[in-house]
């Protein structure tokens, strides 16, 4: 495994994060692995030198926590992994301020998610969503605060537009308060929109990159066909993912990429990640795993160097997009 820093930060992650939102109760998502079934991931990713973990409240109702939590503190010391976790969306309910930004909500939604993954501090808490209802100013004096009492030690954003990233970079400047250190946005090989501004504020404020969806929902992996076939039990279930990948020209792209992949000999999954790896402003994409081989072939794409040859085949039929995963 090899290691980076998380943008400019001292925080030093694996290459390769492992997204816990498929571990987690099957009732709140039928894709979900249970506790037993979820074990050999963690472990496999610790024994591999995978040091970072992301997941969140919201995920299966707070249970992919509780997993987390509990596999992490059985295979390794706390010290021996970055843990990371997001607030913004309801863990179930829907009452007034159990959603959100606000200070009471974020003060609220760590100490509960603390309380799930069983440990005393988070290394990176990460806002889910922007929260148009919550003045930024707000959210960033809570989010300074909670960092202050020693629950979280870096904050991060996810999904959102750049001027809103930048609002909220100042405002913590301006004040002295905590800043970002860290972007969860969407971003693939099919999904590019970012590169416009999102990605070079990132290198040019030192903010580590770290994707959601870096195998476009297993779209890039093989579980869709062109022909509209479904074929795993997560793509036959995830009605977000069908808003996400709905441009006639992705099939184009995935042809290359699977040719590129098999002059390779490894899989598509692989030369996908290998692609996003080679990026400048990426630190570490958030991968997910419910089978063995989907966490082998992330931990293969970081020794893969593709030539500028094979980076310009795979990115040079791309077409704009309609901007997707936030609003």
């Amino acid at each position: 495994m090899q290691y980076t820093r998380l943008g400019s930060s001292g925080l030093t992650v694996s290459k390769i994060c492992l997204g816990m939102m498929t571990y987690g109760d099957p009732q709140f998502r039928p894709w979900s692995l249970n506790l037993e079934d979820s074990e050999p991931f963690v472990c496999r990713a610790l024994e591999a030198g995978i040091n970072f973990f992301d997941t969140a409240n919201a995920y299966s109702r707070g249970t992919s926590e509780e997993f987390t939590g509990t596999l992490l503190k059985k295979f390794a010391k706390r010290d021996e992994y970055v843990l990371a976790s997001k607030v913004f969306f309801g863990v179930g309910e829907s009452a007034p301020n159990q959603q959100g930004l606000s200070r009471k909500h974020i003060f609220s939604a760590i100490d509960a998610s603390l309380k799930r993954l069983g440990t005393d501090y988070l290394d990176l808490y990460q806002i889910h969503r922007w929260d148009a209802n919550t003045p930024i100013e707000e959210t960033m004096q809570a989010l300074d605060d909670v960092v202050k009492s020693g629950r979280v030690r870096y904050i991060g954003a996810s999904s959102m537009w750049a001027w809103q990233f930048a609002k909220a970079q100042k405002i913590a400047e301006q004040h002295g308060l905590t800043k970002f250190i860290s972007m969860q946005n969407h971003y693939n090989l099919i999904y590019r929109e970012e590169e416009r501004e999102m990605m070079p504020q990132c290198l040019d404020m030192g903010v580590g990159v770290i994707p959601w969806s870096p195998l476009a929902r297993g779209k890039l992996a093989g579980n869709r066909s062109a022909d509209g076939q479904k074929l795993t039990k997560r793509a036959e279930t995830d009605s977000f993912g069908d808003t996400l990948y709905t441009h006639p020209n992705d099939w184009v792209i995935i042809e290359r990429l699977n040719a590129l992949a098999a002059a390779r000999g490894v899989s598509s999954a692989t030369i996908a990640l290998a692609w996003m790896l080679a990026k400048p402003f990426i630190s570490a994409p958030i991968i997910g795993a419910s089978k063995a081989q989907h966490l082998e072939d992330a931990i293969a794409a970081v020794e893969i160097k593709l030539s500028a040859e094979e980076l310009q085949q795979l990115e040079e039929l791309y077409e704009p997009h309609p901007v997707a995963g936030h609003q």
